[in-house]
């Protein structure tokens, strides 16, 4: 960002999140002269939650479903580095990454997402993957494919989470093996899938009519469905309930309730009960105003809403105003969230359903309206516009 003298004042970025590309996109449309701004991303290309369910379907590739952060921060002028942080120490303003040196701030801002919560499952990271950090499950995703490819008799795979994440990735899951096992020549139905909850139905929280929908779609598919199923331990081809209830599982795919990382709790700010970032409708850490949060990492108090990709897309207009605020003392934003989200549930098989408030509706043109939303949002960070002053493609 710095086109003049020396920087003045430092912005750092912790995680490049849906909040956080959007940060990027408008610091480049508006560059400051006195602000130098730096991003610290676990990785360079940055995936898009709402495509993930699509990748592993295999509608789309790894480049219609990522982000590439570094011509970005380009644009912004903004210095990328690629690391994990994992540390924090409010006072000193200083961030600790896990690989390189102690990088200070005036400004912090946290949008890194969250990952599901394992702690009560002992086994589970050893003989499972969570959904979470996306990259790393891709990565298993396609040593899964591998497997069941090579396999001789059958596979068991058990998705364990009934919510969203979890209905959508089963789905997506049975829809891709189908087509690949099809494609080889072999029989789909050597791969069975289980879905594992704690709820009495699927998708608790959803209307009733959202939820007999998909136990619907789920039971036309074949998918069993284990309900007040709370698994306590994974154990290789293993899960175990409480209830005292065993099933024998080859694959363990854990879409569960989300969990912070554990370097928040060792930073002296201030935390909501289950470990995330307590902000103010502004973004802003009720404990230290030099620190904003964003995303699944943060808990607006006073407004709380689901861990969900949508508000965090709708988090980074306010977060960039409140960011270039705090440098120039201008007024906080309040994020504004809705209160009743558009949903879009994908089913595997290019077909969707959709549901606000109390109205919902199936099928695959509401697919297509979900694909159309998602690459709409994809080619904003994808291709960037010309800044003011310069021509297209400069």
């Amino acid at each position: 960002m710095d086109r003049g003298g020396p920087p003045q004042k430092h912005l750092v970025l912790v995680g490049g999140g849906h909040s956080h590309v959007e940060v990027l996109r408008r610091l480049g449309l508006a560059r400051s002269e006195t602000v130098r701004v730096t991003l610290i991303g676990r990785d360079r290309f940055t995936p898009y939650s709402g495509m993930l369910p699509g990748v592993v379907a295999g509608h789309y590739d790894f480049a219609d479903a990522h982000i590439d952060l570094k011509p970005l921060c380009d644009f912004a002028g903004a210095h990328f580095i690629e690391d994990r942080v994992v540390g924090l120490d409010p006072d000193r303003r200083v961030v600790r990454c896990a690989t390189g040196p102690l990088i200070s701030y005036d400004i912090l801002s946290i949008n890194i997402g969250s990952s599901p919560n394992l702690a009560g499952i002992p086994g589970a990271e050893k003989v499972g993957v969570p959904v979470k950090p996306i990259n790393g499950f891709l990565v298993y995703w396609h040593e899964l494919v591998e497997r069941v490819l090579a396999a001789q008799g059958p596979v068991r795979i058990g998705v364990i989470g009934t919510g969203a994440g979890g209905i959508e990735m089963v789905l997506a899951v049975q829809y891709g093996l189908h087509q690949l096992l099809m494609a080889a020549g072999r029989d789909p139905a050597m791969v069975t899938l289980s879905l594992f909850g704690r709820s009495d139905r699927v998708l608790a929280g959803y209307a009733p009519g959202v939820q007999a929908r998909f136990e619907r779609i789920l039971r036309a598919r074949g998918i069993i469905v284990h309900s007040n199923a709370v698994v306590i331990a994974a154990e290789p081809g293993l899960l175990r309930c409480a209830d005292g209830r065993d099933y024998p599982v080859d694959e363990m795919l854990f879409v569960t309730e989300a969990g912070a990382p554990p370097w928040l709790r060792e930073a002296g700010i201030t935390l909501d009960q289950h470990g995330f970032i307590a902000v103010n409708l502004a973004l802003q850490s009720l404990s230290h105003s030099t620190i904003f949060a964003a995303g699944d990492v943060a808990s607006v108090i006073g407004a709380p809403r689901p861990k969900s990709g949508v508000f965090a897309v709708r988090q980074g207009p306010p977060l960039a105003e409140n960011l270039r605020s705090s440098f120039t003392g201008g007024t906080m934003r309040y994020f504004q969230p809705q209160n009743e989200a558009l949903a879009l549930l994908s089913t595997g098989d290019r077909y969707a359903v959709a549901s606000r408030g109390g109205w919902t509706m199936e099928g695959r043109l509401m697919w297509r309206w979900k694909d159309w939303i998602d690459r709409r949002f994809m080619r904003r960070y994808q291709i960037l516009p010309s800044r003011p002053g310069e021509t297209a493609g400069a």
